[in-house]
């Protein structure tokens, strides 16, 4: 069901749209922009996961192609207007989600693979532990140290993880023969969302990726292409890649037959690299923090690599002409589905009455919550508790104690970056459904002490997917152009000194410490 409306009635104008498409992992949105980025109609579909298997998580790619035609359909009819007034169509995807098909068939070798799958998690830790990966860390330190060459400060961290593409890849190739089979004769392709939705789109015409997408795949070396030595460790052919093409670039247009006109496709971006185009965070120490399903926090970090055992990990923001844009990213999970969970079992009826419940009473009288639904790399054996019950507990101090591991975890997140980003950071920009929660909001920025902006609409993946749509259409002319367009409608402030959360936070550290493991 279309979960959007039309925002303006009337006949259609003969004004020049762009639509961002954003397909995530738990919904795929269509918005409309107009010139000045008001979404003029928007639809949104669910997305269905599929769990075959004890950890696997897939994707029905036909499910998901319906549903991707859909909003865009849904949405432009929502809007008034017809496909003809679309200048451009930016598509936002989850990461390293990704499947394999055949070259001259078009039929996949398997559904899609999320980039919550499991699957790989053996394989994952015996790497991780091997010797072989240890003497690549030393390797590429001692080249990092006598060359200062940043080329060398990804491969020194080097760490595997079920989050990534790469051992999942591995993994189809040794367990799927028929993928096998037709890489060997050149005939296997690989494609993150992106890649497919676009080949899909152009009735297999067009086959390519761009750099945001590479980058998170895991396989994808930041300073040039496709890592063949990475490639070979995993035995992965290095002919199932896709071309590796600019952000913001015409990929070519849609079949006419989908949507009874040919409509250029204009960007092909990742996500959260989307969410950080969208806020507009063009500039060195620019810093967004995504509170969605997970959470991510992206600080723009130029043309330099930051990155540091664990926690940060460097990704190619967008490449524009010459332009290309690092950032460096931390990421917690159990964000927004701990909420959600929360709401599951009845803590709460409506998501928008949780930070007045936990603003109603004074503190959570010592109960915290530790988050811990997904498998962590790190430690696969942490579980997710409450500690601290009590008699006199209740539902606010249980929905308090959520929220407050929310803030904590952004602390702790906030100030890896600090030590380790040696860029002056900027004001903080927020988005994701969790950035409406002003409990969390305002907390966090007290426990950082730095400003955070809530935009009006916080939907930034759809709207960083138009806004570079939109550039290579020629819709907008720059970036600056862009930031005029920016909404804010919120703006959080320093209210109180860290030291009032300090009992608070160290409580909730020890609770974290007696959950590992």
């Amino acid at each position: 069901m279309p979960c959007g409306q039309p925002e303006s009635g009337g006949a259609a104008a003969p004004a020049r749209y762009v639509l961002g498409v954003d397909v995530g992992s738990t919904a795929v949105k269509c918005h409309v922009y107009d010139r000045v980025a008001a979404v003029r109609g928007s639809s949104c579909r669910k997305v269905e996961s599929l769990y075959p298997r004890p950890g696997w998580v897939e994707l029905d790619p036909e499910v998901l192609w319906s549903q991707f035609i859909g909003v865009i359909k849904e949405a432009v009819q929502a809007a008034g207007l017809h496909m003809r007034q679309v200048a451009g169509l930016g598509i936002s995807t989850q990461r390293a989600t990704f499947i394999t098909w055949h070259k001259k068939t078009g039929k996949p070798f398997h559904n899609f693979i999320s980039w919550q799958d499991l699957r790989s998690a053996e394989l994952v830790n015996s790497w991780n532990r091997s010797l072989l990966l240890k003497v690549i860390h030393v390797i590429f330190t001692m080249l990092h140290f006598l060359t200062g060459n940043d080329r060398y400060l990804a491969p020194s961290f080097l760490t595997f993880s079920t989050h990534q593409t790469s051992m999942k890849l591995s993994w189809v190739f040794k367990n799927i023969p028929e993928a096998d089979e037709a890489a060997k004769k050149n005939n296997c392709c690989f494609g993150t969302v992106d890649t497919w939705l676009l080949y899909r789109l152009t009735k297999g015409s067009v086959y390519a990726t761009d750099y945001s997408n590479a980058s998170s795949t895991g396989i994808f070396e930041p300073f040039t292409c496709w890592n063949p030595t990475l490639s070979n460790l995993l035995s992965i052919p290095m002919s199932v890649y896709p071309p590796v093409k600019d952000t913001s670039f015409n990929f070519g247009s849609t079949d006419s037959e989908i949507f009874g006109v040919s409509v250029p496709i204009m960007s092909l971006v990742a996500d959260q690299q989307s969410a950080m185009f969208g806020e507009c965070c063009f500039h060195p120490g620019d810093v967004k923090l995504t509170m969605g399903t997970g959470g991510f926090w992206n600080i723009n970090t130029g043309g330099n690599l930051y990155a540091s055992k664990r926690d940060l990990y460097p990704l190619i923001g967008w490449k524009i002409g010459d332009e290309v844009v690092y950032i460096t990213e931390g990421c917690m999970s159990d964000i927004g589905n701990a909420i959600k969970w929360a709401q599951d079992i009845n803590l709460f009826t409506n998501v928008d009455e949780t930070a007045e419940m936990a603003r109603s009473i004074a503190d959570s009288q010592g109960v915290c919550f530790v988050p811990g639904f997904q498998v962590s790399a790190n430690d696969p054996c942490l579980c997710a508790s409450f500690m601290g019950l009590k008699p006199t507990t209740s539902r606010n101090h249980l929905v308090r104690a959520i929220l407050e591991s929310v803030a904590f975890r952004n602390k702790q997140l906030y100030d890896t970056i600090v030590k380790k980003v040696h860029i002056p950071l900027q004001t903080v920009r927020a988005d994701g459904g969790v950035s409406n929660n002003s409990f969390v909001m305002q907390m966090t920025s007290d426990l950082i002490n730095k400003k955070i902006e809530k935009p009006a609409n916080t939907d930034m993946s759809s709207l960083g997917a138009a806004f570079l749509a939109g550039l290579a259409s020629g819709l907008w002319t720059d970036k600056e152009q862009l930031k005029k367009l920016r909404r804010i409608e919120a703006v959080f402030e320093p209210q109180k000194d860290l030291e009032e959360y300090r009992p608070a936070m160290d409580t909730w550290m020890q609770a974290v410490k007696r959950s590992l493991h």
